[in-house]
């Protein structure tokens, strides 16, 4: 008998992690976009210009002082359908306002603080929640994946 409970408990975990997403879908893949309620705003895409810094450094340029993408929410919740990005390979920095342009650098010595995001799989599509598991202050933000200059950027309010 405790087998067969134990086997009933272990297909009620198994049915509750199956089940599929059913609020509203990313219009575009690979491209994350800030959940409020039941509205979907993309991100911001750009390409990060490197520049270099003193001795080792490596400094990453977004053109613009702002995003365009805004959200209220200091623990915003990202959803994205993925294609060719790999949703795993994602990181989350806060980037800083100099000359009316936003930046990032990264040096050897100190790199920047990665803000820690969890990935959850939502269904069988390729479609994935990101939570910001800490509260952001307001500032610009971006979202990238290792080894591409590919930005996402957002800004909290």
């Amino acid at each position: 008998m405790p087998i067969r409970s134990l086997a009933l408990c272990f297909a009620a975990v198994f049915a509750a992690t199956a089940q599929n997403y059913t609020g509203p879908r990313p219009p575009q893949t690979d491209l994350p976009y800030l959940k409020h309620a039941e509205n979907l705003l993309p991100t911001e895409v750009l390409e990060a210009k490197e520049e270099k810094g003193k001795k080792d450094d490596l400094t990453y340029v977004i053109a613009g002082a702002a995003s365009s993408a805004r959200t209220p929410l200091a623990s915003p919740i990202f959803l994205m359908q993925t294609d060719k990005l790999v949703a795993a390979k994602l990181a989350l920095y806060k980037l800083e306002l100099r000359n009316g342009r936003r930046e990032i650098t990264f040096s050897p010595k100190k790199p920047p603080k990665t803000i820690r995001v969890e990935l959850t799989h939502l269904n069988t599509d390729n479609l994935y929640r990101l939570e910001v598991d800490e509260s952001l202050e307001p500032g610009e933000y971006a979202l990238s994946a290792e080894g591409s200059n590919q930005v996402f950027c957002f800004q909290v309010y």
